[in-house]
């Protein structure tokens, strides 16, 4: 791997990781498009250990008072009526989908989930509903009234982000806005969400980055250092944009960038494997 390629996909990364457009799919579609190879799921799901670095530090105390809500739970029962406990229950209880689903499908999520006819579908089919859920949803519950069937849906929608192109915030997000969440507390939920699955399923694959030719584990911290100062950015950023904007110029995006990637592999212009 090339330090360009580096350089291009740890900003891809940064960039993509918690907008509503999938990380997994712009780094699947740049190096076909550009370095003429798919640098893999072990590649992308490292260099979101940097994002979620950045979530870490960003909602820190956020996490700190959820954690030590949890943990206080266990001994103190009138802890276990607040927002805090049932909230830090559904992280996690929202964590589990993703994790069962993606060691079931670990072959088919490396290989034919990866064709970027797939990644061209998903990003068109996905960005429809996640206009319709703009649209239609009511957008008037806060993240504190999330109940144990929200936990389970919004788990399964980030679970469906294993396939490149469906977008991990973007599922979450979508379902919470289906399920009458506001915008700023999908969003913030769906950072939340992320930290578990996606900090392990980084761990998991780390020793399968640096196996044949690969990037070097030098190629790696930049380019994992690259998506953590630009995924911070975004965070803050992203934050702001929902507390006063619509999704809508996402759900263009996303339309606009599937339908020219449809047209540029019936033409040939990219390779889609």
């Amino acid at each position: 791997m090339s330090w360009l390629e580096v350089l291009v996909l740890g900003l891809v990364q940064g960039l993509t990781e918690f907008l509503p457009i999938s990380s997994s799919g712009h780094l699947r579609i740049v190096s076909g498009a550009f370095f003429g190879h798919d640098p893999g799921a072990a590649f992308t799901a490292v260099t979101q250990l940097g994002t979620e670095l950045a979530v870490l530090i960003y909602f820190a105390k956020d996490i700190g008072r959820l954690v030590s809500t949890w943990f206080r739970g266990f001994r103190d029962p009138d802890v276990r009526g607040t927002p805090d406990y049932r909230v830090a229950w559904l992280v996690i209880l929202g964590s589990v989908p993703i994790v069962v689903l993606g060691m079931l499908f670990k072959d088919q999520i490396e290989t034919v989930a990866r064709n970027l006819w797939l990644v061209a579908t998903t990003l068109i089919v996905f960005g429809i509903l996640l206009g319709l859920a703009e649209r239609y949803g009511s957008q008037r519950r806060p993240i504190e009234q999330l109940t144990v069937r929200d936990g389970v849906v919004l788990g399964f929608a980030q679970a469906m982000a294993l396939i490149p192109g469906v977008s991990r915030s973007g599922g979450t997000i979508t379902a919470g806005l289906f399920l009458g969440l506001t915008r700023p507390a999908a969003v913030r939920y769906s950072f939340l969400l992320a930290i578990p699955a996606v900090v392990g399923a980084g761990l998991f694959k780390l020793p399968d980055v640096f196996a044949g030719d690969g990037a070097s584990g030098l190629q790696m911290f930049v380019a994992t250092l690259i998506a953590f100062v630009v995924g911070y950015a975004v965070i803050a950023w992203l934050l702001r944009y929902v507390e006063r904007h619509s999704v809508y110029v996402f759900v263009a995006y996303r339309i606009a960038l599937g339908t020219a990637l449809l047209a540029a592999l019936s033409i040939g212009a990219v390779s889609a494997t």
